[in-house]
């Protein structure tokens, strides 16, 4: 099993074998991926949740650029209206692991929408090729996936069963930066949990990729709208601890004091994955905890 240690993924000395499929579901004619092949561990034993009690859906809106985006949604059965979280995927788009925690939150009193960022140049979820999954990723600059988030957010504002006064959002690795960037864009979203993004270049970065991944969190801290909690790993090959301390120093010196980052001292990058060797059970465990604690005091009063 080869381990992804950073948040775009594979660095080209990385990249994966092709593993077996484990198939597609096709949901409301839309096709999403099963676990996604380019990081599945043979040997793991994910999470899985069932949809008893709860309603799910694949839908689709439009997006700011007029293309309609497909999202997975699940909520608990009823009126509502309910709380909502947006979740924002890691570069594997919307496969089974994200649907997973859709219906994880909604079990927890929550309706969670996962929009697919990347489907418009292709879904990377069913893939094997890192290298194509990378380019497919690189393809959703900032104003797209923003313009998605703004998507996403007037179209629950149309739904009876949200309450699209009270919206949190959380993402992971590649959803993670992006949790940053919507938390200090958008006065709708009441809080933010960020798995494992990247905050600042990497000391490698060339000026091209610099650019590309602007506007970085550490840019950001002062302009954060709601209170974000980051998760992060010690042991993270592709963000350093020292970027880490950085960006908590900087929401200090903004005086965001409901935000932080905890480190996991002895977690990998993807440590809540668990579909991935990189899974961590207890770090993972204390994470969600965390997460729902933040998102009871600022989506559900």
């Amino acid at each position: 099993m080869t381990l992804i240690t950073r948040p775009e993924g594979l660095s080209p000395d990385q990249i994966a074998p092709s593993r077996r499929s484990l198939g597609v579901a096709a949901l409301g004619g839309v096709a999403f991926a099963a676990y996604a092949p380019a990081a599945l561990s043979q040997s793991a034993s994910p999470v899985t949740t069932d949809s008893a009690g709860l309603t799910t859906a694949t839908v689709s809106y439009r997006s700011a650029d007029g293309f309609d985006l497909p999202a997975y949604v699940a909520r608990p059965e009823g009126d509502g209206p309910f709380p909502v979280v947006i979740v924002v995927s890691e570069i594997f788009g919307v496969h089974e692991y994200i649907r997973d925690l859709c219906r994880r939150l909604a079990k927890a009193g929550y309706a969670a929408v996962a929009p697919a960022f990347f489907v418009r140049e292709e879904d990377p979820a069913p893939l094997s090729d890192m290298a194509r999954i990378q380019q497919i990723v690189a393809k959703a600059g900032y104003e797209q996936v923003m313009g998605d988030i703004e998507a996403t957010l007037t179209w629950l504002g149309q739904q009876a069963w949200a309450r699209a006064d009270k919206v949190g959002i959380t993402g992971f690795c590649w959803g993670g930066k992006v949790v940053w960037q919507a938390c200090a864009r958008f006065d709708a979203l009441d809080a933010g949990v960020a798995w494992y993004g990247r905050l600042a270049p990497a000391a490698t970065a060339t000026e091209e990729q610099k650019t590309a991944g602007r506007p970085w969190p550490i840019d950001l801290a002062a302009d954060l709208k709601s209170p974000v909690l980051g998760l992060y790993g010690g042991q993270d090959g592709g963000i350093p601890n020292d970027t880490v301390k950085a960006m908590n120093d900087a929401l200090a010196a903004a005086g965001k004091t409901d935000s932080q980052i905890i480190l996991y001292d002895d977690a990998p990058h993807g440590f809540h994955a668990d579909y991935r060797a990189s899974y961590r059970e207890a770090d993972a465990k204390d994470g969600w905890r965390r997460l729902l604690a933040l998102f009871e005091a600022r989506l559900k009063h």
